[in-house]
């Protein structure tokens, strides 16, 4: 029983629903692994008694660790928790502007030596203290502190956090594509797309399509290695994009480098054009260490540019910008070219402190390559923000949508760089459900909620101002993160896992600033099993939801498909994902195929094929009955014209077209399950028949823009030219 307190305190789950009208219990011994990561012995029953001796008097605090302000129509309101604040307590907020707001609490109605409520101050009086609800009033938007003294002298202090209602909204209806970047070649590619073909993209869609944003894939700096995880979703750094986007074409000092290394450089992109053709001609898949190689060393003779004033005094801004965040991220990456990519194996004295003696000797030696790492992120951040540029400059009311991944690689630059804030010994994943009985270990750090309050949340508002600066819209991968996440320790089962429990409203107030901030809307990834009241709670937040067709039924009901009009509208609405077949592959059961080759399939294969056949009928003869298949039954294109001209039949705010899905690629990005057996994350676009597909070949595609016209006609942002 003490157990069971002790964890609900800490927001440690004991039991959990894997489905409605089931619930299981998480073995004690997980409890007690899972407090311990939250720095809570809870090994014997003395050890609990005194962990939670220790919480009752850690409650008797004024203030919790952060506390939220949402602005309503008469500004900032009172959070809850202020409202128990004894009578004549001052209260001081010290604004991140730099003006103090301090006030005192008083009782409802006239003070009692006020006899006539209402009447005139006399002359020469001090005027009354602001009631208080005055003093939040003038409070701005921000992070600030909050310090309030009661009249018996007891103070204490809270991080506050006074955040917009809702994020921005998308302007208006709009479409988009949905693509991973790498897979997106063009004639220019080093042997994957990079930050110029991003900038096409948007430039040429944006003006001749009407088209409102691209969705793309996360660009955080990868963890090196032989070869490097090619999965965007196991990253070294959420914070810092990764070099290997960079278009070295596109860095200006690339045109004066010297005479002398002209040579080497026409010799690298000769070599990137063998790669680029090896994945475009010859059917290799996308090698992004191969890749990385050749731009490091055209990088590396492109540094040897002096840098003029003006990009020299811009550098030099960026560096002072990101301060020791960028630092820290720098010096790993030297560190990982001398040590290793996983700094769980680095010499003892480098591992446990990014300030240390030690760290700081090792980046005076190693001066040169950390810079190096600084200026790459640099550059990166420029192309990004000139794909941004190129995005709304062509017209689009969103642009770029960048994606959140859930976590970071546990032997990454961020895990080393913030170890405070992650819980040693644990990975998150998901339990087992009715698709997965096994579970799911996706070998992520969690951050430890409890550091983040007492932090106010300040690696997180660091993380997205960082992602928000160059991007109209963010997609935040598995949302329900914000909520709960499902920790597993270290060397058991995903099923010996439980859920921990977020500050849900303080992470939604951190995002809603930095959103607003950056006027950047937000796209939570919703999909899957979702706890009653979240994804109420985030649509009360302005932050919309991921709905993908296939998934969309009664049921609550008939099971049928759900009708266009039963759509939510505060959403991203999406035919297929990274994750699930292209459209192609699920029309013509190739999905199935492949799993059965691959030995995924938990059924023979003739009854998975005859369940996914019924399933495409029901909706192509639902399509039907709505009138969008006038081609008929059994012409593929028009099929897929069909599942996207019903997303437009919906309220969703935002429609996403998978690039892949405009040329009838049947290949998925990703295939949930595997690992060496699939060649996830190195595939380029295709068409049906399996063909790489260049960047100028979609521009030329007359089936992309057969699929597109619907939406020209329908969606198409004001401005947009539609010739």
């Amino acid at each position: 029983m003490g157990l069971a307190r002790l964890a609900a305190l800490h927001g440690v789950a004991t039991s959990y629903q894997p489905s409605a009208h089931r619930t299981l219990q998480v073995p004690d011994d997980t409890v007690v692994a899972v407090l311990a990561a939250l720095g809570v012995d809870a090994r014997t029953p003395d050890a609990v008694r005194t962990a939670l001796e220790a919480h009752e008097t850690a409650a008797r605090r004024l203030l919790p660790a952060t506390l939220v302000s949402w602005t309503g129509p008469s500004g900032p309101e009172p959070p809850p928790a202020v409202a128990g604040l004894p009578p004549g307590t001052r209260l001081r907020v010290e604004t991140e502007q730099g003006p103090a707001v301090e006030w005192e609490a008083l009782p409802a109605g006239p003070p009692p030596d006020d006899p006539t409520p209402g009447a005139a101050p006399q002359a020469g009086a001090a005027p009354p203290p602001p009631a208080p609800r005055e003093g939040w009033a003038e409070l701005p938007l921000g992070v600030h502190r909050l310090g309030v003294r009661t009249p018996e002298g007891r103070e204490d202090s809270a991080t506050l956090v006074v955040a917009p209602a809702r994020v921005p909204q998308a302007p208006g209806r709009t479409f988009g594509f949905m693509v991973q970047l790498y897979s997106l070649l063009s004639r220019r590619s080093w042997g994957m797309g990079d930050l110029g073909d991003l900038a096409e993209l948007a430039a040429w869609s944006g003006r001749s399509l009407g088209v409102g944003f691209v969705q793309i894939n996360p660009l955080h700096a990868a963890v090196p290695g032989t070869p490097t995880d090619p999965s965007p979703y196991r990253p070294s750094s959420r914070r810092f994009p990764d070099p290997v986007h960079l278009r070295v074409e596109d860095v200006p000092e690339y045109a004066h480098v010297p005479r002398a290394d002209r040579a080497r450089i026409d010799d690298l992109l000769d070599r990137a054009a063998t790669l680029r053709d090896g994945v475009l001609r010859k059917g290799e898949l996308i090698d992004r260490d191969a890749v990385w190689q050749l731009k490091k060393q055209a990088l590396e003779l492109v540094r040897s540019v002096p840098l003029g004033p003006g990009r020299r005094a811009a550098y030099c801004d960026f560096l002072a910008e990101q301060g020791t965040v960028l630092e820290d991220h720098a010096t790993w990456c030297a560190l990982a070219e001398v040590h290793g990519p996983d700094w769980h194996a680095w010499p003892a004295e480098l591992r446990d402190d990014p300030r240390s003696a030690a760290v700081e000797r090792a980046r005076d030696e190693l001066y040169d390559r950390v810079d190096l790492h600084g200026w790459l992120a640099w550059l990166t951040d420029t192309q990004l923000a000139a794909a941004q540029s190129a995005a709304r400059e062509a017209g689009m009311p969103v642009g770029i949508v960048h994606d959140l991944a859930v976590g970071v690689h546990p032997g990454g630059a961020d895990a080393w760089a913030q170890q405070d804030a992650y819980a040693r010994g644990m990975s998150v994943g998901a339990p087992p459900d009715a698709f997965n009985a096994l579970g799911q270990d996706w070998g992520l750090p969690p951050w430890r909620p409890d550091v983040l309050a007492a932090g106010g949340y300040a690696p997180f508002r660091g993380l997205l101002r960082g992602l928000l600066r160059n991007a109209g819209a963010l997609r935040i991968d598995h949302v329900m993160g914000l909520f709960r996440l499902w920790w597993i320790p270290e060397g058991r089962e995903p099923t010996e896992g439980t859920y921990v429990r977020y500050d849900a409203e303080a992470m939604l107030a951190v995002l809603a600033l930095e959103a607003h901030l950056a006027g950047a809307s937000v796209i939570g990834e919703d999909l899957g099993t979702v706890e009653p009241g979240v994804r109420d709670a985030l649509a009360e937040r302005g932050v919309s939801g991921t709905s993908v067709l296939w998934f969309e039924r009664d049921w609550a009901g008939t099971g049928e498909p759900l009708p266009p009009e039963s759509w939510r509208e505060n959403c991203l609405a999406t035919a297929t994902t990274h994750d699930l077949p292209s459209t192609a592959a699920r029309l013509t059961g190739e999905h199935v195929v492949l799993r059965h080759r691959l030995g995924l399939l938990t059924r023979p294969l003739e009854e998975e094929r005859a369940e996914a056949a019924v399933e495409v009928a029901d909706w192509l003869s639902y399509l039907a009955r709505l009138g969008l298949l006038p081609e008929g039954a059994g012409d593929e294109e028009g099929e897929i014209r069909a599942v996207y001209r019903f997303l437009l039949r919906t309220p969703a705010r935002m429609a996403g077209i998978w690039l892949p899905d405009a040329v009838g690629d049947r290949r998925p990005q990703n295939l949930p399950g595997t690992w060496d057996q699939y060649p996830n994350w190195r595939l380029p676009v295709a068409d049906a028949e399996g063909r790489p597909v260049t960047l100028e070949e979609l521009a030329a595609s007359p089936r992309l823009h057969d699929l597109v016209a619907a939406f020209r006609t329908r969606t198409a942002p004001p401005g947009a030219r539609l010739s």
